[in-house]
């Protein structure tokens, strides 16, 4: 419960316990009860005269002869002294120094709206208590209550309708919220926008594909933006995120009483996505359970909270995302093949930065922008030297990789210009990327397996990191080159890197590469 619902439902509870207050005033009885009725089982939601052990009862009405007498009843009834049916409230009036039983029961069914809602109750230790109260006057107090009931109710509506509309807004919002760009002019990313541009405008579900970091989010941002639902939310999830227990609700919501600790309705993601568009990150982990669930909503677009039986219909086109080999986990049982399918319509490949070439600047120079703004620093800039570390780099952890570095090589470089510098010069010492340069090769370049220097292998130290890094790069890409017998391409794919940086990575270290044949 958020801190934002809890008057709602404290003021609700206040307005039932006045209810029964004149009741009491109008009727003489040692108790009174109002049960709402929620799926066969009758729960109190307000208590005059009856312990609070009464109000975490859950009383089943199967279970319970006369809560069910009193149910089918078109206008209430009055039990007999003498009737034999269990008595729910037996020992639970308050005030009394031991267990009594009641001898003196009614109530009547209450109706809101024309539809069946619970029951009102009233009790007595002493049988003749109720005997002034006739057919009239039961009726009197049922209207009464029932009006109070339907108030309450109307409130209630209004301040769920506040809430979600305050989550539209809020979904809205943060959908229109300034978003970076798909920056680049490499041809990989001029045909993914080309691809985004093509199917943004349609309704079908797309599937974007691609490693961790490659900005899976912004693709989703673009698509949303080109569609026909631009002006209405956009709403995102990170399945990967989610608590198995928790997922469901998440998704689809819940009604209250669904599972321990749903003290209130709770509208879903597709709900608060409803006309809009809905962006399900790393979709891949979403438990087997939940796929199956929607799965039904993209084949139908209805969806069922859990603890209730009401369908719901909601228009929402999806956008998966996933850095997973979802075959592969098909194939494993992990994953559903039907689901596949419905989210696959139209699959996008995100493509790493490593196939981007030179975009890898104007990344830079877009992050590096972000960062003198809040550092408050006077020009940042790239030295040259620094331009040819990034685009040597293999990036393995993609565009959120080179984000993480700028943001740290623009906080040593500000430190140490200060802030009176014309300009602040980032340089290769800044960005720490010798550091990473082992760790970014294949993951088979073991001394055994993939021709390590021997050098290194064998535990021959160099002056600094730097100058270690660059031998184990220079004598390793040499053999890789020899081993594909000097087509580049061949050893370009085998180091995970596009072929243009792999030439000028080549160059840098001064390594001649022999055209094959």
């Amino acid at each position: 419960m958020t801190t934002s619902d809890a008057p709602d439902l404290a003021g609700e509870g206040e307005r039932f316990r006045a209810l029964l207050k004149a009741v009491r005033e109008l009727v003489r009885c040692d108790a009174a009860a109002l049960l709402r009725l929620e799926d066969g089982t009758l729960s109190a939601v307000a208590v005059d005269g009856l312990s609070d052990e009464t109000l975490g009862r859950r009383f089943a009405v199967a279970a319970h002869p006369r809560f069910a007498r009193l149910l089918e009843s078109p206008a209430g009834l009055r039990f007999p002294p003498d009737c034999d049916l269990p008595d729910p409230y037996d020992g639970l009036v308050s005030g009394q120094p031991e267990i009594l039983p009641v001898h003196d029961c009614m109530g009547a069914p209450l109706r809101l709206r024309g539809a069946l809602w619970g029951l009102l109750t009233l009790d007595a230790l002493e049988a003749s208590t109720f005997d002034a109260v006739g057919p009239a006057r039961m009726e009197a107090l049922v209207r009464l209550v029932e009006s109070g009931i339907d108030a309450a109710q109307t409130i209630r509506d209004m301040a769920r309708r506040a809430a979600q509309e305050q989550a539209l807004a809020q979904a809205w919002q943060s959908s229109r919220v300034a978003t970076r760009e798909l920056l680049g002019t490499s041809a990989a990313m001029q045909q993914l926008r080309r691809e985004i541009d093509t199917v943004g405008a349609s309704d079908l579900t797309v599937l974007l594909l691609g490693e961790t970091g490659v900005g899976k989010d912004l693709v989703a941002q673009r698509l949303h933006a080109r569609s026909r639902r631009e002006a209405q939310p956009l709403v995102q999830v990170n399945c990967a995120a989610l608590p198995e227990t928790l997922a469901d609700s998440e998704l689809f919501g819940h009604r209250k009483g669904a599972f321990t600790g749903a003290i209130q309705d709770r509208t879903g993601k597709f709900e608060l996505a409803d006309g809009g568009t809905l962006f399900l990150d790393e979709v891949g982990e979403l438990p087997l359970t939940v796929q199956a669930k929607l799965l039904r909503v993209l084949q139908s677009g209805e969806l069922q909270r859990p603890g209730s039986d009401r369908t719901l219909r909601v228009d929402v086109r999806v956008i998966a995302a996933t850095n997973r080999d979802l075959p592969a986990a098909i194939a494993q049982g992990r994953f559903r093949a039907d689901l596949y399918h419905r989210l696959s319509v139209y699959p996008l490949v995100v493509p790493p930065l490593r196939a981007r070439g030179r975009d890898v600047l104007a990344l830079a120079g877009g992050f590096l922008e972000e960062n003198q703004h809040r550092l408050g620093a006077r020009n940042l800039r790239l030295s040259p030297a620094a331009r040819t570390a990034l685009l040597a780099h293999p990036w393995p952890g993609n565009v959120r990789e080179l984000e993480h570095a700028i943001s740290r090589a623009a906080l040593r470089a500000y430190r140490e210009h200060g802030r009176a510098a014309r300009w602040v010069a980032i340089e290769p010492r800044h960005l720490l990327l010798e550091e990473t340069a082992v760790a970014a090769l294949p993951a088979d370049t073991t001394p055994a397996a993939s021709g390590m220097p021997a050098s290194l292998a064998n535990g021959a130290t160099t002056t600094t990191l730097r100058e270690a890094t660059e031998a184990f790069q220079r004598e390793w890409l040499a053999a890789c080159v020899a081993r594909h017998g000097g087509n580049l391409s061949q050893a370009a794919a085998q180091a995970g890197m596009d072929r243009s940086n792999f030439h000028r990575l080549l160059r840098k270290l001064g390594i001649r590469a022999q055209p094959p044949g």
